[in-house]
């Protein structure tokens, strides 16, 4: 095992190197997202129709999902979308069993598409160093081991100097931030491979007027926060930096998925007697628009959204 490192080589080994979290564990055991559910789907098939004729209904459109989890939110897309619309997975993960043929299982992302990429929580599990402000005021990288100890450890780099200078400007001893730079360069990477349409990032997050002075990395595992351990026995997650992404559009899930025509109003009471099943199927798609639509939860996430 190795002694203590970086956090962001911390990260890379506990969630993506071999026996790591992502390699082993599918997110829905352990906690909640946005695209698990039908409503978001739903949503993100209007955003699909409607970059597909804001392109002019290209002969070539795809959807791309990376870090698809399970595949839960092109499963849906699957129905909700024409065939004519290609669907692919990026995931570490063997394909799962019960896929519809129609969705591509990739480990890596199409080299150049037109449609639409999303994103949904990806970047918040970007490995990135955290930096540490010392006792003497200066900025040093915070290291762990694999029980989750932690110590200061060397200067900054120029590099991640810079980006904080420009994005999360810590100074006070103690003070503790995530430095964003790998996440907003995965960003670039991704939206580069897409010659036309849109990207779409969904992810907790901050801006800033509103950086936590202590950071926000944690640990979730079955269904719980938990330490941020780099073992490997669970998720390690920390909020972007929204305004340091240079998405063209940056705004709460709450006012993104109502713009997609999202709305937690129950169905009338009548269709329960007139059809049954559809006032069930109503019901349950109001109640989870109301949890993605939810403010204090779902509904703070950041939709970034960059159009080509």
């Amino acid at each position: 095992m190795p002694g203590f490192e970086r956090w962001s080589a911390a990260m890379e080994r506990a969630l993506y190197g071999p026996g790591g979290f992502y390699r082993r564990e599918l997110p829905g055991h352990h906690f909640s997202t946005s695209a698990q559910t039908r409503a978001f789907a739903a949503a993100v098939a209007r955003l699909a129709a409607r970059t597909f004729e804001r392109l002019g209904r290209p002969d070539a459109f795809t959807v791309v999902d990376v870090g698809a989890g399970g595949g839960d939110l092109l499963a849906h897309l699957a129905a909700l979308l024409p065939d004519r619309i290609a669907l692919t997975a990026v995931e570490l993960r063997p394909r799962p069993g019960g896929l519809p043929d129609r969705v591509a299982w990739l480990p890596e992302p199409p080299a150049r598409f037109t449609g639409l990429l999303v994103a949904c929580e990806l970047l918040d599990n970007v490995p990135c160093d955290i930096a540490l402000v010392d006792e003497a005021g200066e900025r040093r990288y915070e290291e762990v081991d694999p029980s989750g100890a932690t110590r200061p450890g060397g200067p900054l780099a120029p590099g991640d100097a810079a980006w904080l200078d420009r994005w999360w400007p810590v100074k006070a001893p103690g003070d503790r931030a995530e430095i964003g730079r790998p996440r907003d360069e995965a960003w670039r990477a991704l939206t580069a491979r897409l010659d036309r349409g849109t990207a779409l990032a969904v992810d907790y997050g901050h801006t800033g007027d509103r950086r936590p002075p202590a950071g926000t990395l944690t640990g979730f595992k079955d269904g719980r926060d938990t330490a941020p351990v780099p073992d490997g026995t669970c998720d390690l997650t920390a909020h972007v930096a929204v305004d340091a992404i240079g998405a063209d559009r940056c705004e709460r899930q709450r006012d993104a998925l109502r713009g997609l025509g999202v709305t937690a109003a129950r169905p009338p009471l009548d269709l329960a007697r007139r059809a049954p099943v559809e006032y069930a199927t109503a019901l349950a798609l109001a109640g989870e628009s109301a949890r993605l639509t939810d403010p204090a939860g779902l509904g703070a996430h950041w939709w970034m959204r960059t159009e080509k």
